[in-house]
């Protein structure tokens, strides 16, 4: 062994007291990405917005996230991380101001909007100066295993903070409640958190910028109007003119001096790996949390905070995972544990397959379920994440994190996206409107809430027979899902496992980690820092 390299430098006090501050924001952006839900019907009564400005209420603020964070993350590695994210903190602290006070919906919409720009600034922001800050790469994993578990956290505690607070405030607290957070970073984040940037950046490419944006921000819109409408001829020619814009921005990275998307970093087959786990991984979970909180609400019939409290065991287990995957990764190659974490949750999947909508039918099996899901998943976006951040050079960690979460975004979506798409076919299909008024029919074959929704309207004998043929079809449909999201995982897990055989093996140290070399880059689990 070479003892000559020079060993990276150890995390402070003050370093760790830095990470604090960045989890804050994560945690800060993870709650209210969640709280907003609860807050739907409040908002309604109080606004009346028309059905398509409720959606964009909703949707706005992932679709301009999901835009920008290619550009952001670049625009970080220039002007400085620690400037975006202030810069970021203070923007997201007005919006949420304006979104509190909010007195149309014209104007909710809009400040959803300029959230989304700053979220855009902070996600990317926080993992990359994370990768700036933590040039040990056990400290590193632990501190993303830290970053990552927040992100849990937050997602955990929305819904139960959101009930809380509508219980006791009006539906515009659900916003306020991040002033106070945003306001200790501003104020403590040039005191604890570094400065960190590229040092020879480059010009930040804006046709670059702008063809990232028309790339994602039509795909996403068409896969959530595909989920909810089905595919159409106007949202296929959306998402084509989204394919034709990525094709384009791969293009024009490739012919750049210094591109804003390094695409030599998916040359590296453990990158590559940690994205699509990522994205699978979050696919997986957001396909779970659709269909099992109308599970649990329409077809158990728990109230919204009954149901938030069962998905609550999930969500802390993936908390824990997060944690316990830095002392993981110590004892096993990263790739392995990634594949072993995709199984768990390829397990958990399948035991949705045991579910039923009998008036009997209990939530052991479910919970069991999505705990397994919550822990592997946990895992697996702890690692992959590590991975990402670590297999690029130092310079374009912004860049790099912004890839890992724009991956994010896209598993969120596709989960959404195709898992609802299945279950709500079967569901249609198995649906008896035998009976029904003609005029009702639509209403009942929308989704499981429209069926409900119309049983309500109906005499007692027809509304029987419906909400019976609407659960079970509805729980038909889950079981089909179940059974493709543990196919996907499996197959995942295993490509993942099996990647450790790939040609970059040669390039590992002790440790079982990637190095990269290219444009400056750092040894990541070995010795030298970026």
């Amino acid at each position: 062994m070479n003892t000559a390299r020079a060993l990276p430098n150890r995390a402070t006090a003050r370093t760790w007291a830095g990470l604090g501050v960045l989890v804050l924001a994560l945690l800060l952006i993870s709650v209210d990405a969640t709280v907003l839900d609860i807050a739907v019907p409040a908002i309604s009564a109080e606004l009346a917005p028309t059905t398509p400005q409720l959606l964009w209420i909703i949707d706005v603020y992932s679709f301009v996230l999901a835009g920008l964070l290619v550009t952001m993350g670049a625009l970080g590695d220039r002007i400085g991380r620690r400037k975006l994210l202030l810069l970021g903190a203070a923007g997201f602290g007005l919006a949420s101001a304006v979104a509190a006070w909010s007195v149309s919906p014209e104007m909710l919409i809009a400040a959803r909007v300029l959230q989304g720009v700053a979220g855009a600034t902070l996600m990317p922001a926080t993992l990359g100066l994370i990768r700036a800050m933590f040039t040990d790469p056990r400290q590193r994993t632990i501190a993303i295993a830290v970053w990552s578990a927040m992100a849990g956290g937050g997602a955990a505690l929305g819904p139960l903070l959101g009930g809380w607070l509508l219980e006791h405030f009006w539906w515009g607290s659900v916003f306020l409640i991040n002033l106070p957070v945003m306001l200790v970073l501003v104020v403590l984040g040039p005191v604890l958190v570094p400065e960190s940037r590229d040092p020879n950046p480059g010009r930040l490419d804006w046709v670059s910028a702008g063809l990232s944006m028309l790339a994602l921000v039509p795909v996403v819109y068409a896969v959530k109007e595909t989920a909810a409408h089905g595919p159409d001829a106007v949202t296929l020619s959306i998402a084509a003119v989204g394919v034709v814009a990525g094709v384009l921005f791969v293009r024009r990275q490739r012919t750049l001096a210094d591109p804003m998307l390094d695409l030599n970093l998916f040359a590296l087959p453990r990158f590559r790996t940690a994205v699509l786990t990522n994205l699978l991984s979050v696919f997986a979970l957001a396909g779970v949390l659709f269909f099992g909180s109308q599970y649990l609400q329409l077809v158990l019939g728990r109230s919204p905070l009954g149901a938030g409290v069962l998905l609550l065991p999930g969500m802390l287990a993936s908390m824990v995972a997060a944690l316990v995957s830095a002392w993981l990764v110590r004892r096993w190659r990263p790739t392995r544990v990634l594949g072993a974490a995709l199984a768990v949750a390829a397990v958990g999947a399948a035991l949705f397959v045991t579910l039923s909508a009998g008036p009997d039918a209990g939530v052991l099996w479910f919970v069991t379920g999505f705990v397994l899901v919550g822990t592997g998943v946990g895992v697996a976006l702890t690692v992959s994440a590590d991975l990402v951040v670590g297999s690029a050079p130092a310079e374009r960690a912004g860049a790099a994190a912004a890839v890992s979460e724009t991956a994010y975004e896209a598993g969120v979506a596709l989960g959404v996206a195709v898992l609802g798409s299945v279950v709500m076919a079967v569901f249609r299909h198995g649906l008896d409107v035998g009976g029904l008024p003609e005029a009702r029919w639509a209403a009942a074959r929308e989704s499981l809430g429209g069926a409900v929704e119309t049983a309500h309207t109906l005499p007692e004998h027809l509304a029987t027979t419906l909400l019976t043929s609407a659960r079970e079809a509805f729980v038909s449909g889950v079981h089909i899902a179940a059974l493709i999201t543990a196919a996907i995982l499996l197959i995942a897990g295993i490509a993942a496992a099996r990647s450790d055989r790939s040609k970059d093996r040669a390039a590992e140290d002790d440790s079982g980690r990637p190095s990269v070399s290219a444009g400056g880059g750092s040894r990541v689990g070995g010795t030298a820092a970026g």
